[in-house]
């Protein structure tokens, strides 16, 4: 019986450390917040993305990085999902949506949500750990990074009227120091070692898996401290605010800068499921669409995690020039801090269903093949 409970976790270890991330981020917070003992605004902003794409240089031939540039197929499906169709559909539903009393400002954040680029490290480290086509998911990831750095600013000048000016050559230096240096310098590492590493066959993609479990811990950190500055009364949703006055337990405040805006908790609850919804319905889309267009498995598992991410790293600051003067800049905030932590989460969660899946179909391709 023992045995087979510890047989039982070690095969689920993931899902055990996603859930124990999360616990220690509520009982702790303030050492994995951003400026905590741990300083995740630079030990995981740029060490350990870095690290993620020196494992992935190191771990992935060549060939295989070659041949992900030319995968056109995959790459016109995740950048026309994430720069056209997402928004598209978001501001259809918001259309919709407006005559319901939910506020519009929180509408407009999902607007928001829907124009940003992927994220350069959670798409890439899920794929990894399904696994899924990694090297695709490094070259769209990087890519919808440098393309959403113009196509952003553009969609939320279409959609909202608001433009913005995003800082290119910050953007750009950051990507490469961060995705296209480790890249290239693991892929160069990888020419010296690389029969030790088929020999010995370390570890790498479990390096991976525990690095998103630490950038699950700093993530929820954030949350639980209040750094994303969403105050909510006491017994409802997150116990450690205890600076809400406990007898207005039916709206909440959010703080972003000088702005600081109230709103009823309806709104709040139907806007965290909204984005639940949204990411539901992208990942069926992605998998119904690239599955009937008869795309290998591992691309199939490319596409549903690099179509599907946002970046809050790009997307708060370009929330921060566009909207700097708004009162309600801190609503317009709020669809993305929740997509944030909730893409990460989701998708972490689904990474064990993920792997059964591939391997089923894997099998099935190999049969065909033959």
């Amino acid at each position: 019986m023992i045995a087979s409970v510890a047989s039982k976790l070690r095969k689920e270890w993931f899902l055990l450390g996603i859930v124990l991330s999360i616990l220690l981020a509520k009982l702790q917070p303030t050492i994995g917040k951003t400026g905590g003992l741990l300083k995740p605004e630079i030990t995981i902003k740029y060490f350990a993305v870095s690290i993620i794409f020196f494992n992935s240089g190191i771990s992935l031939r060549s060939e295989e990085l070659l041949k992900s540039f030319t995968n056109y197929r995959l790459h016109a499906l995740i950048q026309g999902f994430t720069f056209i169709v997402v928004p598209i559909f978001v501001n259809i539903l918001v259309a919709m949506l407006k005559h319901l009393a939910i506020d519009e400002w929180l509408l407009k954040g999902l607007i928001v949500v829907s124009c940003m680029p992927p994220p350069v490290s959670s798409a890439v480290i899920l794929t990894k750990a399904s696994g899924g086509n990694e090297a695709g998911a490094i070259f769209n990831s990087a890519f919808g990074s440098f393309l959403g750095v113009i196509v952003t600013p553009l969609l939320l000048l279409a959609t909202l009227g608001s433009a913005a000016t995003v800082p290119f050559l910050s953007v750009f230096t950051k990507l490469g120091l961060t995705v296209v240096l480790p890249l290239v310098l693991g892929q160069i590492v990888r020419m010296y070692v690389k029969n030790w590493l088929e020999t010995t066959k370390p570890p790498i993609g479990t390096i991976g898996s525990c690095i998103l479990l630490i950038i699950i811990y700093t993530t929820f950190c954030d949350t639980f401290s209040g750094n994303y500055d969403i105050f909510i009364p006491l017994s409802i949703v997150i116990p450690q605010f205890t600076n809400i006055n406990n007898t207005n337990m039916q709206t909440i405040t959010v703080v972003a800068g000088d702005a600081a805006s109230s709103i009823p908790m309806g709104s709040f609850l139907a806007i965290v499921l909204l984005v639940f919804l949204c990411q539901v319905v992208f990942m069926a889309f992605l998998f119904q669409a690239s599955t009937r267009l008869r795309f290998k498995s591992k691309d199939v598992v490319a596409a549903v995690f690099c179509g599907t991410h946002k970046s809050l790293t790009l997307g708060m600051p370009v929330l921060k020039i566009v909207f700097g003067g708004y009162s309600q800049l801190s609503l317009l905030s709020i669809p993305l801090l929740i997509y944030h932590p909730l893409q990460i989460l989701f998708g972490g969660l689904l990474v064990p269903t993920v792997q059964k899946w591939l391997s089923q179909h894997q099998d099935a391709e190999n049969l065909e093949s033959v």
